[in-house]
């Protein structure tokens, strides 16, 4: 058990948080939540031992473990891909190196006394265990299959770290934290990084970790489908509920109605009380009254509502002009960029008013094809808008192209024309720029401030093909409701590039997913094409059709369906008896390692033994036997996953 005690930190004399309390149990799955500047990044930090707090301190175990993914990390190697996510284990080889020392210097006198042997013997066992519990042959496999997991190719693994973008090299961070299995995760928007197939994967591997995981985080879906407990800091308060994110929201505003009733009925009483002591304070019949009143109000204990700030963006698009029924028709594009190729001669159509999604893994074309509807980028092919098609286009980097000498102001009263200036304040106010706030400069503004700017100047012209790369990366789970109500009521033709799950819920009726240079079209919303996805692969989609093609035209596949059964089972069967047998035998080790461990706990019976150092030879060869079983265990149960599961 982790405790968070009495935690309290400033930032220029004001307090952030104070009297944060409470404790991380086994296996706990705790979200952060909290608006913006409410201080989450922070605990996690002083949590991890990367900022001190100035009261109260963090008890944990000597035994217990802390990995920190911060949201941003400064990276510079020169290494691979994979020789990057190895660094993690450095520290092995220095193990190792120790455990030859110790060896030499037991093998090599006999005069130390039995306490410094003891404490050798100790030494020994602990850097021992120590590489048992990491199984060093396995960390090759772990951390191919973690690094593919993340979304990198295997080809990816032997490239040079530079190469990539600063969002994949988070992902090797990610990895490398994973790989280290410490006693309490903590993690700071892990998927920011990361497209759909990636958080499923790191979601999956979450559910299933041995340890605690504390994240913060802005994607729903992830919270509701891993944590049992949010931990709320709002206004320097904190809240524990056990509950995950969605159930956490129903029950925070049950709390807060039931509080505002009580400090209404208590507001009531207290009037009532003041009323009585202000008419009767001057009369003499009434004084022993008057005093057991005032005594009451001094022993009272006021409740005080919390100031929730429930700020959020407010707006709703402006009506779509009316366009030809084919919005964008697009045939044979390409693109490739120096030599390599992105896009591969698609095809693609899109009509008036419908809501298309841009699915696939980072790198794969999906922010590339938006360029290319918007002309931002030149290509191959044949792209055609319609009928008085006007495009309004939201990049993924959209807050770093503005003009970072213009204030906030002046930033959109440079686009706006027409009557709409004289809405420019009631814009910026509904996108929480209010007050001085308009008199900033855009090179002071924080990435969801600039995120917030860069919408708010698309409600100054009108359109009906509206094109959207990640508008939610900077945005709270509050305002990207609205951001989705407000595009769920867009009259226009809307196509959005996005890895949140929950923003894509109910808002598309169609997606494109980008894979291997092509495209391909799947009717419905994000939830039935994950689950379609998550059954099988689009291969065996394929296969399927030409099955149920082939049954139809009255060719019978009974027999095939049930030799591949057939041959399916014996290779289960198989792979079940070989893991038994693997079992066995690493419990064979164990027990003779065991006895081993017996010999050389009692030095003076096994002197001869010890002395030749024949007891150590079979202690290292006993472990290395019980590391490969445990890594060929490893593989055969992988290889019946995969069968099973397929």
């Amino acid at each position: 058990m982790i405790s968070i005690v009495n935690i309290k930190k400033e930032f220029s004399g004001l307090p952030l948080f104070e009297e944060v309390t409470f404790n991380v149990n086994p296996k706990d799955r705790i979200g952060l939540a909290g608006v913006n500047g409410a201080g989450k990044s922070t605990l996690l930090k002083i949590i991890s031992g990367e900022m001190e707090p100035d009261n109260g301190r963090i008890v944990f175990p000597p035994d217990v473990s802390i990995g920190y993914l911060p949201q941003e990390k400064s990276i510079s190697s020169k290494l691979t891909v994979f020789e990057e996510a190895m660094q993690v284990f450095k520290f092995l080889a220095d193990y190792k190196s120790e455990i030859a020392d110790i060896h030499t210097i037991l093998e090599s006198s006999d005069t130390y006394s039995d306490k410094k042997y003891s404490s050798y013997i100790e030494r020994l066992e602990f850097l021992e265990a120590s590489l048992a519990i990491y199984s060093p042959e396995q960390l090759t496999g772990e951390a191919e299959r973690y690094l593919m997991g993340l979304g990198f190719k295997r080809n990816d693994l032997f490239r040079p770290m530079f190469e990539f973008s600063q969002g994949w090299q988070m992902r090797v961070e990610i990895a490398k934290l994973l790989l280290l299995k410490p006693t309490l995760l903590l993690l700071d928007e892990p998927t920011n990084h990361l497209d759909i197939e990636s958080i499923e994967w790191v979601e999956d591997f979450l559910k299933s970790y041995p340890g605690s995981v504390m994240l913060v985080s802005h994607d729903r879906s992830l919270l509701d489908n891993i944590t049992n407990r949010t931990v709320e800091i709002s206004n320097g308060k904190m809240y524990d509920y056990k509950a995950a994110y969605s159930d956490y929201i129903v029950m925070r505003e049950e709390r807060e109605s039931h509080l505002k009733a009580t400090y209404n009925n208590q507001q009531r009483e207290i009037n009532e009380v003041e009323h009585f002591i202000e008419r009767f304070r001057y009369k003499a019949s009434k004084a022993k009254q008057v005093q057991s009143r005032v005594k009451k109000l001094e022993r009272m204990d006021v409740i005080e509502l919390d100031n929730v700030d429930k700020s959020a963006i407010h707006f709703s698009f402006p009506p779509a002009p009316h366009s030809g029924k084919v919005t964008i028709d697009g045939k044979n594009i390409s693109k490739k960029y120096d030599d390599n190729l992105i896009l591969d001669r698609i095809d693609f159509e899109i009509l008036k008013g419908e809501k298309i999604a841009f699915l696939g893994r980072n790198g794969e074309g999906k922010s590339t094809l938006a360029k290319i509807i918007t002309n931002v980028i030149d290509y191959t092919g044949d792209l055609k808008l319609g009928h008085q098609v006007d495009v309004a286009y939201f990049a993924q980097d959209q807050g770093d192209m503005l003009d970072p000498e213009l204030t906030v102001f002046e930033t959109v009263d440079n686009v706006a024309v027409g009557d709409i200036r004289k809405k420019i304040n009631s814009i910026l106010g509904a996108f929480l720029f209010q007050g001085d706030d308009v008199n900033k400069k855009v090179k002071v503004l924080s990435g969801g401030e600039k995120s917030r700017l860069s919408l708010a100047l698309l409600l100054l012209q009108p359109s009906n093909l509206l094109i959207m790369d990640e508008p939610t990366n900077h945005l709270d789970l509050r305002s990207k409701d609205i951001l989705k109500s407000a595009l769920l009521q867009y009259e226009g033709t809307l196509v959005i590039v996005s890895h949140d799950r929950d923003f894509l819920q109910g808002l598309t009726d169609r997606l494109y997913e980008f894979r291997n240079r092509g495209i391909k079209e799947f009717r419905g919303d994000i939830e039935l094409f994950l689950k379609k996805r998550k059954l099988e692969s689009l291969k065996d989609l394929e296969e399927n059709r030409q099955s149920i093609s082939k049954t139809k035209s009255g060719e019978s596949d009974s027999k095939t369906k049930w030799e591949n059964k057939k041959e399916f089972d014996k290779k289960v069967r198989k792979l079940k008896s070989e893991i038994v047998t693997i079992e066995k035998s690493i419990n064979q080790y164990e027990k003779l390692l065991n006895s081993i461990n017996e010999k050389l706990s009692t030095p003076v019976d096994y002197e001869e033994e010890i002395k030749s150092g024949e007891l150590y030879k079979k202690h290292d060869k006993v472990n290395s036997d019980i590391a490969n079983a445990y890594n060929n265990w490893d593989k055969k149960q992988q290889q019946l996953d995969d069968f099973e599961n397929s």
